[in-house]
């Protein structure tokens, strides 16, 4: 490779933040999902990717780091406690690690936040939101998925326990007539390093959607969702299931 082609390559890191305090499910991260611990699933993925010069995982927790490193991730540092409790949100976390690489002479280009509770992210997709943010004049690129039913219908309980529609304008109009709405799933999100440094937001014009199937939006938050999610896997990937 020639010094300008150095250069000039485009350099992308994979951040997958997993904290240690998970509550409505104990050690979540890393517990057991279908024989792996969870966050094997996500580092996998980026693997199987081949688009990351890094894959690191931000922790508090030296049980998950020491996880996240036996499935091939690396941990150049351990996440302040600051940056570890219920109000801290994914872009702190991607700002600390993107920050902490600029400050270490380890800049990257592109920056993949990588949710370690992702077990049905797809390569293609991970290779779709890198094309749209690589290719494109995008900033960020996320996978959505369509809501079930129109939100346009949505109902809403009042005080006195009635029943109130969000937008009543649209009580006669027909189904077909209205806008379908997405929502972010909740598995990764693809975006320049520079937008994610200066941005609060990445819910914006300049982001482009990466639509996946509804039946692998899975939120896994209650052991009932991690019960439901692990039949759903045995199902899809059965190769994995003996």
């Amino acid at each position: 490779m020639t010094s300008a082609t150095k250069k000039n390559r485009i350099k992308a890191v994979a951040i997958i933040p997993a904290r240690g305090g998970s509550k409505r499910i104990p050690r979540k991260n890393i517990k057991l999902f279908c024989g792996k611990p969870m966050i094997a699933y996500s580092i996998i993925a980026a693997e199987k990717t081949n688009l990351f010069d890094k894959i690191i995982v931000s922790t508090d927790d030296h049980e998950i780091a020491s996880t996240a490193i036996e499935w091939g991730a690396k941990v150049p540092f351990m996440r302040p406690e600051n940056l570890a409790d219920d109000y801290t949100t994914t872009i702190d976390v991607i700002k600390h690690a993107l920050g902490w690489f600029n400050k270490n002479n380890d800049s990257y280009n592109l920056g993949c936040c990588i949710y370690a509770t992702a077990p049905f992210i797809r390569i293609s997709d991970l290779k779709k939101g890198y094309d749209l943010v690589k290719n494109f004049d995008f900033n960020f690129s996320f996978p959505v998925t369509t809501f079930p039913s129109p939100i346009f219908r949505a109902l809403k309980l009042t005080k006195s326990n009635s029943l109130k529609m969000f937008w009543p304008e649209h009580i006669n109009t027909r189904t077909q007539d209205l806008t379908e709405a997405y929502h972010d799933v909740g598995q990764f999100y693809w975006g320049k390093t520079e937008a994610f440094l200066k941005t609060g937001s990445i819910f914006e014009d300049y982001s482009s959607p990466v639509i996946i199937p509804r039946y692998l939006a899975q939120d896994i938050d209650t052991q009932e969702d991690w019960k439901q999610a692990e039949l759903l896997y045995k199902t899809l990937h059965p190769e994995d299931s003996r």
